[in-house]
């Protein structure tokens, strides 16, 4: 009788390692597909406003607020994104605010009394989601590439952006729907992202595979962090601060810059293409900043170049106007570096993803809060002053803060945990 064989374990054929390749895959191709839907549905509002507001016989003040509406949202839902998270599962969550987003730019976009407005509202509220939990997939898939993943995904974010901004009005052109058309055709980018990620709603995670993922310390043990004591931690702050700083000066830079530079005696069209520089400037910073976060122990350096970099060119723009189209272009690079070395600091900054979640919920409740009331800002500075000095004054010190809080954010230290 021949002697009996032991049974050939599963990943003797192959199998096991198969499935973590399209796994892999999928989960990449998922981040991509999470990028390409967190600006689009933003930027492509801008460039048709002004038909939106003839149509729909709204003013400027009601202009101004659908613009603000999304960050509104960032700014209520992110601190509890990482809550939602924890209690349907990273992916559910992720997924479900693809779903959101999805329905969201298609009810905007309907003719129908008041849509605009529940649209533009669930729109926020998605893409905070996005936002807020981005970051903690990238934590727990790549921990050791957290610096280049968040470059691509930031590099990609800022690319569909400039090119949704682009398209939005030859789109608009095209059919005698207009404006409708050109603001919901990005729902398709948000429901192919649900399709490419609904394999992923199927698995759960378990307290092994998350160990294994977080390298030497004992993940699955790491306990959820109390709110209060994230709140209450001063390098939490830092990256908030570091966030919402940076964030004040690139969304003052989209809404104020072209006017600005009018007013310093450039034409509408030149300033319309420094809009789409400043724009793709960003995907090289993002990518550069990338290429270095992780091969310095501390990020405290490469923040502060930037923050030179932005400092630079507000300066440059204020006393040396003639120069513009150089001072746009320090601008989008710092602008680049800067988003990406926020965003790569929740995971930098701590240990485990859930941690790294509840830091980008607390970092961009904040952040784009600041966001939000800083063109408002800006523009009530210039209302009240007559003039753009004093505005751009005011914008130097905020790179001013941006180099101090970067500094401290970017040293090598985990939140909840004590300085060594």
């Amino acid at each position: 009788m021949p002697p009996s064989r032991a049974p050939v374990p599963p990943h003797a054929h192959g199998s096991p390692p198969r499935d973590a390749a399209v796994r892999g895959g999928l989960i990449l191709a998922g981040v991509l597909l999470l990028a390409v839907n967190l600006r689009a549905g933003i930027t492509s509002v801008g460039p048709v406003l002004g038909e939106i507001r003839t149509d729909l016989g709204i003013g400027g003040a009601a202009a101004s607020f659908l613009i603000a509406l999304p960050l509104i949202g960032f700014a209520l839902i992110s601190p509890v994104a990482p809550a939602v998270a924890r209690k349907v599962g990273l992916e559910w969550a992720l997924g479900g605010s693809l779903l959101v987003l999805a329905v969201a730019i298609i009810t905007r976009s309907a003719p129908v009394p008041g849509a605009i407005w529940v649209g533009t509202a669930l729109l926020g509220v998605a893409i905070a989601m996005l936002n807020v939990l981005l970051p903690a997939l990238i934590k727990r898939e790549y921990p050791e590439r957290i610096g280049a993943m968040t470059g691509i995904y930031a590099a990609l974010q800022s690319g569909v952006a400039a090119l949704a901004a682009g398209l939005a009005v030859p789109i608009a052109g095209m059919t005698d729907a207009g404006w409708r058309v050109s603001i919901g055709i990005w729902a398709a980018l948000a429901l192919i992202g649900f399709a490419v990620f609904l394999p992923q709603l199927r698995r759960r995670h378990t307290a092994s595979a998350l160990a294994a993922n977080a390298g030497a310390v004992a993940q699955s043990d790491a306990p959820v962090m109390p709110a209060q004591a994230m709140w209450g931690s001063p390098l939490a702050w830092f990256v908030t601060l570091y966030l919402g700083l940076q964030s004040t000066i690139y969304y003052t830079v989209i809404t104020w810059w072209p006017t600005i530079e009018q007013h310093q005696g450039l034409d509408a069209t030149a300033a319309g293409w420094h809009q789409f520089l400043f724009q793709s400037l960003g995907i090289v910073g993002s990518l550069s900043a990338a290429a270095l976060l992780h091969r310095l122990r501390s990020q405290s350096t490469l923040a502060a170049v930037a923050a030179v970099f932005a400092f630079s060119g507000i300066g440059g723009q204020l006393l040396w106007p003639s120069s513009a189209v150089l001072w746009i272009v320090l601008l989008g690079i710092s602008g680049g570096a800067s988003i990406t070395i926020a965003l790569s600091l929740f995971g930098l900054r701590t240990r485990h993803h859930h941690r790294a979640a509840s830091l980008s919920g607390m970092a961009q409740s904040v952040g784009y809060l600041l966001a939000a009331l800083g063109p408002v800002m800006i523009g009530v500075l210039h209302d009240t002053s007559g003039s753009w000095d004093l505005p751009l004054f005011v914008l130097l010190a905020v790179t001013v803060g941006i180099f101090i809080t970067g500094i401290f954010a970017g040293r090598p230290r985990f939140v909840g945990e004590p300085a060594r």
